[in-house]
């Protein structure tokens, strides 16, 4: 019986090649997710507004920056001391941001895969954001349509963040 059988070395070899990858991350993302995005030639979306390029693409990455924001803004909460509501405050938020995303691309994207993509985006994300509301015992607002259809960007109404137009307090009750 050979000490180091193929299965062995295999194991070991994957192991070895999973923690130097592990590493090489971890000393990338320790001088900065500016130094991460640097290797790989992107642009973080949060540093959409120092762009320069007045390209097509703008106020549709304008308009993501600001819904990734708010998303942001809006997830971070004070803990209640009840870890299903809190779940709750802060997905709603995320899944508020998915909506807004989707909806830029219907506003400003191409391809109609991606349409029906965000429309999908649009239904289920609403969708899920009432499961979370009625599970912890929040009212809904009532219905409206769901806005799967391309607004032009001067029609668009103000985005709301909350998710199906409940207020932002509402979030928050106890």
């Amino acid at each position: 019986m050979a000490l180091l059988s193929r299965s062995f070395i295999r194991k070991r070899t994957i192991s070895l090649a999973i923690t130097a990858s592990v590493a090489a991350v971890s000393l990338v993302m320790a001088h900065g997710p500016t130094s991460a995005h640097r290797i790989r030639h992107a642009v973080p979306i949060q540093y959409v507004a120092a762009w320069q390029d007045s390209s097509d693409e703008t106020p549709f990455l304008s308009e993501n920056e600001t819904a990734m924001n708010k998303m942001m803004a809006d997830m971070t909460i004070k803990p209640s001391g009840d870890i299903d509501r809190d779940f709750v405050a802060m997905m709603v938020p995320h899944h508020q941001g998915a909506i807004d995303m989707a909806q830029a691309e219907l506003r400003y994207g191409h391809n109609e895969q991606l349409h029906r993509l965000a429309q999908e985006i649009i239904v289920t994300q609403q969708q899920e954001i009432a499961a979370m509301r009625l599970a912890v015992g929040d009212r809904l607002p009532p219905s409206v349509a769901s806005p799967t259809q391309p607004v032009p960007a001067s029609d668009s109404p103000p985005m709301s963040h909350q998710g199906m137009g409940m207020p932002h307090d509402a979030m928050h009750r106890n």
